[in-house]
């Protein structure tokens, strides 16, 4: 499966060369609020932006100066960006569907794994060629991306350092570190980073607000429930069963839905490989299974079972209790980070329905169901 998988399967190794100390020194207040992989000062001349390497975060992974008056002294060691942009080739679905919901998806020229797409103006643009395919992450057209001549392109860091060979692009490398945040506010937040590239900051804030008000309304909710419904998640892959970390960002989501998670106590904020017969030995008789359906057609319990004949051993099974998110009908990679507000409402609605009042009455969840 494409990127996504190794997105979640990400391990722990050396990022980036030490940041010079020598560097200007931010002044001020962070306004970030909920992020931690990367820290914003606003200056006279617009934005003092770093992204901070997730792996270790004595190191960063780029710093720029985001300006909007050119006559400004930005200091040393940042690389100017003007803006707001005009043109930006997006690695990530999470990326561009921001750009899509500010109103500016005009600016995005390029994306990657085009044929995965589910939304259906992104999938028009590129059918017109006004938005191109550049191929894989593996194998991205490079051609294609010196062609087009973003002023910005935005990628998926990865631990290793390697950037592909991107900077013959001739584009400024933006390195976007929003998947590696393990909170989903902390995920949603990175929104806020796209309208200060797009000059949108005042619709991006705005937007984000509303999901930080609304989620937080939410958890505050499942804050003091008495029994919590114990869960665990996912299925084996490739022969390896690999368990969200208890300081994940899916352990998270469970936690603030009124939930007991499995594993909640593992340090990891990252997946965890275990074995099926330790899987079994703790998450048998969970009351739910939480699980990602990749494939084009509906999962069953029949399907289920045939692939694995430990999976009918799990009381969730037996109790039809698996909540499954079919992600090619339901645009999960493209939305749902940007709508954790109602990933949230969604397990609250399995979790704990009677708390969906008010203006979550009859709440019917979006992006997860029941497996029939």
């Amino acid at each position: 499966m494409r990127k996504l998988w190794v997105l979640l399967l990400v391990a722990l190794v050396a990022c980036a060369p030490k940041a010079n100390e020598n560097t200007e020194k931010a002044q001020g207040d962070n306004l970030m609020r909920y992020a931690r992989n990367i820290v914003v000062y606003e200056k006279d001349y617009g934005y003092r932006v770093e992204v901070i390497c997730p792996w270790d975060t004595t190191l960063s992974l780029g710093k720029f100066a985001l300006v909007r008056d050119t006559t400004k002294s930005v200091g040393e060691g940042l690389t100017k960006v003007k803006v707001p942009i005009e043109s930006v080739v997006s690695f990530s679905a999470t990326q561009w569907a921001v750009f899509l919901r500010l109103g500016v998806i005009n600016r995005v020229k390029g994306i990657l794994e085009g044929r995965f797409v589910t939304d259906s103006t992104m999938r028009s643009l590129l059918a017109q060629e006004k938005v191109y395919d550049i191929g894989t992450e593996a194998a991205a057209d490079i051609e294609r991306m010196i062609q087009i001549q973003p002023d910005i392109l935005l990628y998926s860091p990865y631990f290793d350092g390697n950037q592909g060979g991107l900077n013959v692009t001739g584009a400024v490398l933006f390195p976007f570190a929003d998947y590696m945040e393990n909170t989903p506010l902390g995920r949603a937040e990175w929104i806020r980073v796209i309208g200060m590239l797009t000059g949108c900051e005042d619709k991006a804030d705005a937007w984000f607000d509303d999901i930080e008000r609304r989620y937080n309304a939410l958890s505050t909710l499942c804050a003091n429930v008495e029994h919590r419904p114990t869960v665990f998640s996912d299925l084996a892959f490739n022969g390896q069963w690999y368990v969200a970390g208890g300081r994940s960002y899916i352990a998270r989501l469970f936690a603030d839905a009124g939930a007991d998670y499995i594993w909640k106590d593992n340090p990891s904020t990252a997946s965890v490989p275990m074995d099926a017969e330790s899987i079994l030995a703790k998450a048998q008789h969970a009351d739910y299974w939480r699980v990602i359906n990749s494939n084009p057609f509906p999962m069953t319990y029949e399907s289920l079972g045939k692939e694995s004949p430990v999976y009918p051993l799990f009381d969730a099974f037996k109790n039809h209790k698996i909540i499954v998110c079919d992600i090619l009908s339901t645009g999960y990679f493209e939305q749902s980070q940007c709508e954790p507000d109602l990933l949230l409402a969604d397990f609250i609605h399995f979790f704990h329905p009677e708390l969906l009042t008010g203006d979550w009455e009859g709440y019917q969840p979006k992006y997860y169901h029941l497996v029939e």
